[in-house]
């Protein structure tokens, strides 16, 4: 192009010819040689979305939410007009410290190197309102806090500024009791509770969802919903009490749409419950969050974080709220389901592409999950290298300094609108079953979720969807991650021990006031229950002691199916270990002996095969290059002391070799298992008939054909 027709205003790159989408296919199927465009170059979604290869400005015609401006309805762009320029992201962390003196020590330590919000975990026994010596012997300190007084909660949170640092707490059926001990503590230092900022979660149907029932009945988890609920509208304005987890529903291995679905189908019976109470949409809505969990298929989590700031304001609109009201807050968390105990380090990698996309998709505050956190109580060194993922992020991407920078792409916002309108759907399913209740009582999360996590568990299973480190591309020799060397049973008998000192206390005065505190809560009236409870609590009353006053005349309602929270990998995880296992007891892995028969270019493809699939069950795969004969072959096998023998070659070749080598090798080693590298269809029955035992391919169920062989091998139960 000459200067002058820039100088003119021509169109830059005018002498080029214009190039229509029609042109672009026909070479594209022309590039394929003749294998299909749509199987090719079509990606096919588990949520039912067939993924374009290209998008083009027709694909987001007639989408007006792709018109919209961030801070503006509905909020797809984030649910503020600045994103994160003014304040960021809240980086927060998750905190499993059984001990509050060991929670706190992690806390300070964390806040001082870049933390701005803390997660604070609770363990099972404090999340269901028992205290130590009235709990469970596993519910005490296992993957959480064990809180039961004030004094608990000051030494958890000594040194921590409470008007500076957004606490969520993962309260579980506690949340009010744990809030009167935090306002009390809040009143007892001098802090303005106004200041307060974070989210004592409420969420009954979550929990229902992880542990099957409430330790208490529905219409119990509303009225202390609510009860907390007003206190916060009238004293703590920055204090979120409801989070709706959409955990459950990825960890199950269920997809986007799951989420969105069943997450908006609980929001929505919130909402009702809580209206139904007296509180205004306005009043609930402004004090929820919802906390989704991303996993690592980067675009759809983009996605999936837009569209559920979408669908919110939709009903939030239609049941009448404000446009203040309409803004989802969204708490972002990393994801265990695709997380992996071997290769543990490849899941820092993992965890840096769902941090990146949590942000992209305008998350409101983050936790990234240590590299070790689905084998251990992470340590010093996994939690900063997850800290430091959000900073980076942060810090050196600059990633606060752009305002939903995915906005605008053809791809992303078609994408958007996909998950949305099928998220929708799934909702007013679920509405037509009554609410998210009634669904759960009929089973119905649960079976979606099951069957979306049978379709990936099979797909993991075939290798056709990859797991670096587990079902492709292991390191071979590697021993597993130690575990945590906590003692849940001494854990349990010295918390008992502190509770029951201080409950027993020679103090008649305390003991009375305790008593009388609790007598309050029994009499307080509507609007009044929070701050009987935080008097009771000041008094000198446990979290336990509160729960069971509350809680007096209520019985639980009845269990109902949870959902199966796992991870992907735990399938061949199990295996490996069992292989692992059986090596250290025999002094040595179970050998693998690849027969690579012929010249290099002969065998190399199958024999390198067959070693990656060996190699991911934890197998040592042995063997040499290239035998010449079957004699030869034979001998190196057996001198080996390989279990299971892998003949590598090519089609063309079996017919003439295998008879012999088969032959050879059951001569050599009578008890050895034979496999054959490949599926030649019209061999297989000769092949059998030969004494060949197996046969190993790409279109194998991979862990089904492991399992079988080591416990053939007898190197697994």
């Amino acid at each position: 192009m000459s200067g002058d027709s820039q100088q003119d205003g021509g169109p830059l790159l005018s002498e080029f010819p214009e190039v229509g989408y029609p042109e672009w296919r026909a070479l594209a199927e022309e590039s394929l040689g003749g294998a299909p465009f749509e199987k090719r170059l079509v990606t096919h979604l588990v949520e039912g979305i067939d993924l374009k290869p290209i998008y083009r400005a027709e694909d987001v015609e007639g989408l007006e939410f792709a018109r919209s401006l961030p801070g503006f309805p509905p909020f797809v762009r984030g649910a503020r007009a600045a994103g994160h320029l003014r304040d960021g992201w809240e980086i927060s962390q998750e905190l499993t410290c059984p001990e509050p003196l060991e929670f706190n020590m992690a806390a300070r330590h964390d806040v001082d190197r870049g933390l701005n919000g803390i997660n604070m975990v609770l363990d099972r026994a404090t999340r269901n309102g028992h205290d130590p010596d009235w709990a469970k012997p596993g519910d005490v300190g296992v993957w959480g806090m064990s809180v039961a007084t004030l004094e608990d909660l000051h030494k958890a949170l000594d040194g921590i500024d409470l008007e500076k640092v957004s606490l969520f707490v993962r309260s579980g059926s506690s949340a009010l009791p744990f809030a009167a001990l935090l306002v009390a503590l809040a009143r007892k230092r001098g802090k303005s509770l106004e200041k307060l900022r974070g989210c004592i979660e409420m969420d009954p149907i979550g929990v229902v969802a992880h542990q099957g029932a409430l330790p208490h009945s529905f219409d119990q988890a509303y009225s202390e919903m609510r009860e907390l609920l007003v206190w916060a509208v009238g004293n703590a304005p920055g204090l979120e009490t409801i989070c709706v987890h959409g955990r459950a529903w990825y960890e199950g291995g269920g997809h986007a749409v799951h989420g969105l679905g069943f997450t908006l189908a609980t929001g929505a019976e919130y909402l009702r419950e809580m209206m139904r109470r007296g509180l205004t949409v306005d009043q609930v809505a402004t004090h929820m969050r919802f906390a989704l969990t991303v996993g690592s298929r980067f675009f759809v989590e983009i996605a999936k974080l837009r569209a559920a700031r979408m669908l919110w304001a939709r009903l939030v609109q239609v049941l009448g709220g404000s446009q203040d009201a309409q803004r989802l807050r969204i708490h972002v968390r990393t994801g265990q389901w695709n997380k992996t105990i071997f290769d543990p380090y490849v899941n820092m990698l993992r965890t840096t592409t769902e941090a990146f996309s949590g942000v992209l998709g305008g998350c409101d505050s983050m936790q990234v999950g240590p590299f070790d956190e689905v084998v251990r109580f992470s340590d010093e060194f996994s939690r900063r290298i997850a800290r430091n993922t959000q900073l980076i992020l942060h810090e050196e991407c600059r990633l606060d300094r752009v305002i939903d920078p995915a906005g605008g792409s053809w791809f992303i916002e078609s994408l958007t609108a996909d998950l949305a309108k099928r998220g929708w759907e799934l909702f007013q399913e679920v509405e037509r079953r009554g609410g998210m209740a009634a669904a759960m009582r009929a089973g119905f999360p649960q079976s979606e979720i099951a069957s979306a996590a049978a379709v990936q568990a099979k797909k993991v299973a075939q290798r056709s969807k990859i797991i670096v480190g587990t079902n492709q591309y292991v390191h071979g020799p590697e021993e597993p991650l130690p575990g945590s060397n906590f003692d849940g049973a001494a854990f349990r008998k010295k918390r008992a021990a502190q509770i029951e000192a201080y409950r027993t206390s020679s103090d008649n005065r305390r003991n009375t006031e305790v008593m009388a505190g609790l007598s309050r809560i029994v009499e307080a009236g509507p609007g009044e229950v929070l701050e009987a409870c935080v008097a009771a609590v000041r008094a000198g009353a446990t979290l336990g002691e509160v729960t069971r006053t509350l809680r007096i005349q209520d019985r639980p309602d009845e269990p109902m199916p949870p959902v199966t929270i796992c991870r992907v990998t735990e399938g061949y995880e199990k295996l490996r270990l069992a292989v692992i296992e059986h090596g250290r007891r025999a002094g040595g892995r179970p050998k693998v002996f690849l027969a690579a028969m012929g010249p290099l270019r002969q065998h190399k493809a199958r024999a390198d095969f067959s070693r990656g699939f060996f190699e991911v069950a934890g197998f040592s795969v042995v063997g040499g290059s290239g035998y010449a004969d079957a004699e030869a072959a034979a001998a190196a096998a057996a001198d080996s002391g390989a279990a299971i023998v892998v003949i590598c070659s090519t089609d063309e070749t079996y017919p003439d070799l295998v008879p012999p080598l088969v032959a050879a090798l059951r001569a050599k080693m009578p008890g050895v298992i034979l496999v054959l590298a490949g599926y030649p269809k019209d061999q297989i029955e000769a092949h059998k008939a030969t004494g060949v035992d197996e046969f190993i391919h790409v279109r194998s169920d991979a862990l089904e054909t492991l399992t079988r062989l080591a416990k053939r091998a007898g190197v697994a139960a």
